[in-house]
């Protein structure tokens, strides 16, 4: 159940505020069109399945930011949308950060093919985490880190030769680790047709919105970060 259907579901009325959100609208740039080699076509059901790779000490906003956008997409019909789930090496209980636990939904192993994949910052390495990533990396739209999950990303050899960016602590560190990757310093977000990566925490919000608007345009994503409270405008390219 998305958060809206939530809130209507116990009484609690979602006004919409169409004025306040076309007045929000025409203080943006948002009427920039996307680059059309850069659109991205749903399934032909509508609905966009999206994987969120958790392991031992994940971060919860990497993570829980782009799942929150993701479910609050506020698509033009109520067929589309994303279907969110976890994915993690086993069905044991994974604790994040702060000691918050999750059940994952599926194993490496047992996963449906994904069309977007999240990889937050994590302690987890693994040889089933890098195999199942090089394999859904074939028919997936779309792979997004965050923060120190740019560190997987380069880890997983899928990333050579391409640009990425990471958490401002671990710019160094990752430049270093990674010299055939092209670090990108100072910006919420970097994107080539399939990989992406934030820098980190509310920075996974921008990149999350960015990818809706791939989908299913600009105005959706406006309306979902308007549906949020979210006034950063950093997603917009």
């Amino acid at each position: 159940m998305r958060r809206r259907e939530f809130l209507m579901a116990g009484g609690v009325t979602a006004i919409s505020g169409p004025s306040l959100f076309i007045n929000m609208m025409s203080n943006s740039k948002n009427y920039l069109k996307i680059d059309e080699s850069m659109k991205l076509t749903p399934p032909a059901n509508g609905i966009v399945p999206v994987a969120f790779v958790i392991s031992s000490r994940w971060t919860v906003i990497d993570a829980m930011g782009p799942w929150e956008v993701f479910q609050d997409a506020a698509t033009p019909k109520d067929s589309e949308g994303f279907e969110l789930f976890t994915v993690a090496e086993s069905l044991e209980p994974v604790i994040g950060s702060a000691g918050i636990k999750v059940v994952p939904n599926y194993t490496f192993e047992n996963a449906p093919q994904p069309k977007v994949v999240v990889i937050g910052a994590q302690a987890g390495r693994s040889p089933a985490m890098f195999e199942w990533l090089k394999k859904v990396c074939e028919s997936a739209d779309v792979i997004m880190s965050v923060c120190t999950g740019a560190f997987i990303l380069a880890q997983s050899g899928l990333i050579d030769g391409k640009t990425a960016t990471t958490h401002h602590d671990f710019f160094d560190k990752f430049a270093k680790q990674f010299p055939n990757i092209e670090l990108k310093r100072g910006i919420r977000f970097v994107e080539e047709k399939k990989f992406s990566s934030a820098g980190g925490l509310t920075s996974g919000i921008d990149l999350a919105l960015r990818v809706v608007e791939r989908y299913f345009g600009r105005e959706t994503a406006e309306k979902t970060a308007f549906y949020m409270e979210y006034q950063s405008k950093s997603w917009i390219v």
